[in-house]
């Protein structure tokens, strides 16, 4: 079958051909190492909400009325490739926000870095819709995010979810489909993230803006809404914050490793099934919101038919923390990550 097929079909049919042009246009399955939750991370936040496996390979982490949950890497990290295959909640999920992202605001309060995937919930029978969004020494000023649909159910089966962060760019994938790349540029200067960052996961009350602007929020009469993590993978330069550069032996090996991995590098068909992506699935780009920034940020490439499909973006102010809910229970770990700025929900 070939994958530049008819688009002229129904919507059934479309959407099977959709998910076969993304199938057979990636790469195959990236050469992944998975670890176990004791090797690579530790419970942040939500006490007996995060739940184990019994043989280590994957966690739960559950929302209820008195709390959200969370974990973190148990070391940080001066670039990596930062995995998992994750199932969220099912039926009714308005007000969830459960993130997979990276950051450092635990040490550099005010100058800190992030890259964040945030699945935003819905009310019974409409689909999740997710974020992606980066910070870099502090600039929540300038919110870069962008918001998707999917092309499938993620709270019926694991998917895969990926971030590449590199000196050179940052990648964002679904199942091995790049969605996302910000390629670093001297004009961004000090707001590409650059300092090391540890990895969360975390599920929380986000009723006050994750759907429909908060018109709808969590009902604990579903709860507790479980999100499932599995096949996790960690790869990257583990290094201490305090020093300035990382040890000689982890950047000449680690980095290189990184930078040359298979998952480092889009080729011409992986570029070709981001752009299907983001043309039938991407419904909000920073890059375009002329109400936020006239003048686009330094690393926007404006293309002009998607300038003309998203000029009318940017209408409604939505925020939020990572780690929210009624009750925070006493966590481990590090402490609570700073809340996002004030952003903009296009669906409204």
């Amino acid at each position: 079958m070939d994958c530049l097929c008819c688009w002229s079909v129904s919507k059934p049919l479309y959407l099977l051909l959709f998910f076969y042009f993304f199938s057979c246009t990636a790469k195959a399955a990236f050469n992944l190492s998975t670890i176990s939750f004791d090797e690579g991370y530790s419970p942040l936040f939500g006490d007996g909400n995060l739940v184990r496996s019994p043989d280590g390979r994957s966690a739960r982490l559950l929302l209820d009325r008195f709390t959200g949950a969370g974990f973190i890497s148990s070391r940080m990290y001066k670039y990596g490739f930062f995995s998992a295959n994750i199932k969220l909640p099912g039926y009714y999920t308005a007000g969830l926000c459960v993130a997979f992202y990276t950051s450092n605001g635990d040490v550099f309060k005010k100058t800190h870095d992030e890259l964040d995937i945030e699945f935003l919930g819905n009310t019974k029978g409409e689909p999740w819709r997710f974020q992606t969004n980066l910070y870099g020494n502090g600039s929540t000023s300038h919110g870069r995010e962008e918001r998707y649909r999917l092309w499938f159910d993620p709270s019926k089966e694991f998917h895969r979810y990926s971030i590449l962060w590199t000196a050179k760019n940052i990648i964002f994938y679904i199942d091995d489909v790049p969605i996302r790349e910000v390629i670093r540029n001297e004009e961004m200067g000090s707001e590409f993230p650059s300092k090391p960052m540890s990895l969360y996961a975390t599920i929380w009350d986000a009723s006050n803006w994750a759907t429909s602007g908060g018109k709808y929020k969590v009902n604990y009469k579903y709860a507790p809404f479980v999100s499932e993590f599995k096949d996790l993978a960690l790869e990257g330069c583990p290094s201490d914050p305090i020093e300035e550069f990382p040890s000689f032996d982890c950047y000449e090996s680690d980095i290189a490793r990184l930078e040359n991995a298979d998952y480092a590098t889009i080729t011409r068909r992986q570029r070709s099934a981001m752009r299907r992506f983001r043309q039938r699935y991407m419904y909000y780009s920073y890059c375009y919101d002329a109400l936020r920034y006239p003048v686009p940020l330094p690393e926007c490439v404006i293309i002009p038919s998607e300038k003309e499909r998203f000029r009318d973006t940017g209408r409604l102010k939505f925020g939020g923390s990572h780690q929210g809910g009624k009750r925070r229970s006493r966590r481990r770990g590090r402490g609570r990550v700073q809340a996002s700025n004030l952003e903009y929900d296009p669906d409204m």
